[in-house]
């Protein structure tokens, strides 16, 4: 029943004032929660980082920003606690899904830090501040091995690179395990999707079906969002 200023909503014509219920935008913020919520759902499924989303969590910082902008403005107007509650509640889940997304690929980065360096498809996968970050925690972490490790060991063994100078390969840089299994589920039909480098051994994923998968065969399907980690 709308009030006498015309208000039909829980807050009558202050929520129209200041668009809880302006219909685009609540749509547009919840498709972004959901979009969030699969991105986080991906990346902390997939073994090596996957690209930093920067459009949706400008998306998704913005709105954190209006919803408590406004929040605070009805804090001080409405007397409606439980209102304000469901409204604190969904800043609360925004907030936690987009400290939780940050914070799985800080893992990710903390244990491949040199190889993301090294490989200039994965470096470009970061943000400037992760880029940033990157570069500072391996400084960090060269110094401090330095000191407490490496110039305690014989000559030949101080390399955070190699086992020994004399191997042929930077040998102890974590790389992701590419081949590590992961469960994934399909957007669409995608017929005969080849599962190893020979071509012998095929798979055809169903619309919405649940599968158990090697990630590296299906990395490049995930990219273009035909798949999704579960």
């Amino acid at each position: 029943m709308a009030d006498e200023n015309g208000g039909d909503g829980l807050f009558g014509s202050a929520e129209a004032d200041y668009g809880w219920t302006q219909g685009s935008r609540a749509a547009e913020a919840s498709s972004d929660v959901e979009i969030l919520r699969r991105v986080w759902r991906n990346e902390k499924a997939a073994p090596e980082i996957l690209p930093y989303e920067i459009l949706l969590i400008q998306r998704i910082r913005e709105q954190i920003l209006l919803m408590e902008d406004t929040l605070s403005t009805f804090a001080g107007t409405s007397s409606d606690e439980l209102t304000l509650s469901m409204y604190r509640m969904d800043i609360d889940r925004t907030t936690f899904l987009l400290r939780a997304y940050l914070r799985v690929r800080l893992q990710k980065i903390e244990q491949f830090a040199m190889h993301i360096l090294r490989t200039e498809e994965l470096w470009e996968r970061l943000s400037q501040q992760e880029q940033d970050y990157v570069q500072r925690y391996i400084d960090i972490l060269q110094k401090h091995m330095e000191q407490s490790v490496l110039s305690k060991l014989p000559f030949g063994y101080q390399s955070m690179l190699r086992q020994a100078m004399s191997s042929e390969e930077d040998d102890m840089i974590p790389e992701p395990a590419l081949d590590t299994f992961v469960f994934c589920k399909s957007k669409g039909s995608i017929p005969s999707l080849q599962l190893d480098e020979k071509g012998d051994e095929t798979v055809d994923l169903l619309s919405d079906d649940l599968y158990i998968l090697r990630y590296r065969p299906i990395r490049r399907l995930l990219e273009t969002d035909r798949i999704e980690l579960v």
